[in-house]
């Protein structure tokens, strides 16, 4: 019985140690980003003592503020139109009755499992062939494409244990379709379709691959000025701006789990 409890132990001991490995390769170049944000030196790579001086100088930086201002934008618009592309497609396929459904689903997520560089590439010659100028909105449209999956799936996943009789009840109270939905169904899967919107956002604000293929010169998202200045010269502060958006990202996970855990909550 002891020997059990001591390899159990050690078995448990040498699990958690795996566990802070991999932790640490994980999040441990993250910790140092932000660590890196606050150090004096120019350079980034010796610690000469703690300043909040790039983060001053981030927010004075007027090339920074539009490109935040554009991938905003862009996120907001692209978030918008995939809530309501999304939701009409989920709510679709979960009442129709065809051969090829299966499929017809399997493509309505293939943009989140394509490889970005493929997504946009094909964005890119689609665009030059309809001879669409590049900026703002070819970013809308190709944002829009790969959020729509990202509330499909979670309103999908809602609809499963949604109970139609619901909705079927305010039917038979003499409500028309589009009243039924609006009144019993929409805000049964309101949840998901935020917790969807969210995590879309936050996908569309963290974007470079695609948005890289698809903006013009007038326009530049935030993750492709950065990637342009870490090929030439890398300012300090770029580590104040990736530690400032990672701290928006998980902002917005974290906000996309409760939302999620509230719909959970209330089936």
């Amino acid at each position: 019985m002891r020997a059990n409890n001591r390899g159990g132990r050690a078995g448990r001991a040498v699990s958690d140690l795996w566990l802070i490995l991999v932790l640490a390769f994980l999040y441990l170049p993250i910790v140092m980003v932000v660590a890196f944000s606050f150090n004096q030196s120019k350079n980034g790579v010796l610690w000469t003592g703690f300043t909040t001086e790039w983060y001053r100088a981030l927010f004075e930086n007027r090339a920074i503020a539009e490109a935040l201002v554009s991938s905003l934008t862009v996120a907001l618009v692209s978030c918008a139109l995939s809530a309501v592309l999304g939701t009409l497609g989920a709510v679709g396929l979960a009442r129709a009755r065809f051969k090829g459904k299966g499929a017809l689903q399997n493509v309505a997520v293939l943009p989140i499992m394509l490889p970005e560089v493929a997504v946009g590439l094909a964005f890119m010659t689609f665009f030059s062939l309809l001879g669409v100028p590049f900026g703002r909105l070819t970013l809308i449209l190709a944002h829009t494409t790969f959020c729509i999956p990202y509330v499909l799936l979670n309103v999908q996943a809602r609809l499963q244990g949604l109970d139609p009789a619901l909705e079927e009840a305010a039917r038979d109270l003499g409500a028309s379709p589009q009243r039924a939905f609006f009144t019993v169904t929409l805000p049964l899967i309101l949840p998901a379709v935020l917790s969807g919107v969210l995590l879309a956002f936050a996908m569309s604000l963290d974007d470079m691959v695609i948005s890289f293929f698809v903006t013009g010169p007038e326009t530049t998202t935030l993750p492709v000025y950065i990637f342009g200045k870490l090929k030439t010269n890398v300012p300090p502060s770029i580590n104040a701006l990736c530690s400032l958006m990672l701290g928006a990202t998980l902002a917005v996970v974290a906000l996309s789990r409760l939302v999620r855990r509230g719909a959970e909550k209330g089936r």
